[in-house]
């Protein structure tokens, strides 16, 4: 076959690609060169991967931190909500006190009944779902953080500090007071000193 029926007018190229030469025995020069090209490039490739893994710490610490200050700043927001919202319902329930009070003066005097008494009774249960409660009973023991005390006796019936009469109930939203109850306090009498003579 003739090199026009071949396509072809040259000779054909033949490479050697042997890494070693076959006269000498010794590595080829290219071989090396391509081998310091290799190494080179690898070195590279860690360096860049090893920056990389570093840019990739970096952003995920930031994102890290930046979650965890979102997620403090909605816990913040949401127990400041709680807290205006907690103030807000216990400035309406302070100004109502005294229509409760007086309430309670017209039911101790017979003065509360009819039409009057369901309104009566429809404030005091719009109040006590809203966490509005009383507190203040006669006989107990009188505490300074929950009770005022507006007029004291001493009284031998008595074994402690107490509560003998409320004049005014206190009013409590779970554990906030709102106002105290004003009570009359009796002590225990006084037992005369015994003197020697």
């Amino acid at each position: 076959m003739s090199t026009r029926e071949n396509g072809s007018e040259q000779e054909p190229v033949i490479r050697d690609n042997r890494k070693i030469d076959p006269e000498t025995g010794q590595a080829r020069a290219a071989d090396r060169e391509n081998d310091r090209q290799d190494e080179q490039a690898a070195a590279v490739s860690d360096l860049a991967s090893a920056e990389l893994a570093t840019q990739l710490a970096e952003r995920t610490a930031d994102l890290q931190r930046l979650q965890a200050e979102y997620s403090n700043y909605r816990k913040r927001v949401d127990r400041d909500r709680t807290t205006i919202k907690e103030q807000a319902v216990a400035g309406v329930l302070t100004e109502l006190l005294p229509v409760l009070d007086d309430i309670g003066r017209a039911r101790d005097h017979g003065e509360l009944t009819g039409g009057f008494a369901k309104v009566s009774e429809s404030l005091e249960a719009a109040t006590g779902k809203l966490g509005l409660s009383a507190f203040g009973t006669k006989g107990e023991p009188f505490d300074p953080t929950v009770h005022e005390a507006l007029m004291h006796s001493y009284s031998p019936e008595v074994t402690e500090p107490t509560c003998v009469e409320i004049l005014q109930p206190g009013y409590r939203i779970g554990d906030r007071v709102l106002r105290p109850a004003r009570v009359s306090v009796a002590e225990p009498e006084e037992e005369p000193v015994a003197s020697d003579s």
